[in-house]
């Protein structure tokens, strides 16, 4: 029984550790923002500013999401450079059956690289 006890007191330091862990800087934010930043909004504080140019015309205009996808396709085989690394340093010492997974993986790759190809994701138009 004496084991539990302990157990739980330990469970509860750290449970208000953790919470204090995420509240006190949050209340320290939030003191430092009281007592330095300005109080009020004004139309100094409010204006628009980016690279030291102020903003003409409409924020929102319509972005063609075809970047997007163009970009996360880039993302997915840029990543791939890192797993190929380690298996090109290494190839003189790997297994057969390391081959073969890596040769499994690069297939997988390929596979989506024709998938995205097919699907006309990689046209820039």
């Amino acid at each position: 029984m004496h084991g539990s006890a302990t157990t739980y007191v330990t469970l509860a330091a750290f449970l208000v550790v953790a919470l204090l862990f995420a509240l006190v800087p949050l209340g320290l934010a939030r003191l430092w923002a009281r007592h330095f930043a300005p109080p009020k909004p004004g139309p100094i504080k409010n204006s628009i500013y980016e690279c030291g140019l102020e903003s003409r015309g409409d924020a929102w205009r319509p972005f063609r999401s075809s970047y997007y996808i163009y970009a996360i396709v880039f993302l997915v085989f840029d990543v791939e450079i890192v797993f190929l690394l380690p298996f090109a340093v290494a190839f003189g010492g790997l297994t057969v059956g390391a081959v073969l997974a890596m040769m499994l993986f690069l297939a997988l790759l390929v596979e989506g690289l024709l998938w995205a190809w097919a699907k006309g994701v990689l046209r820039w138009v």
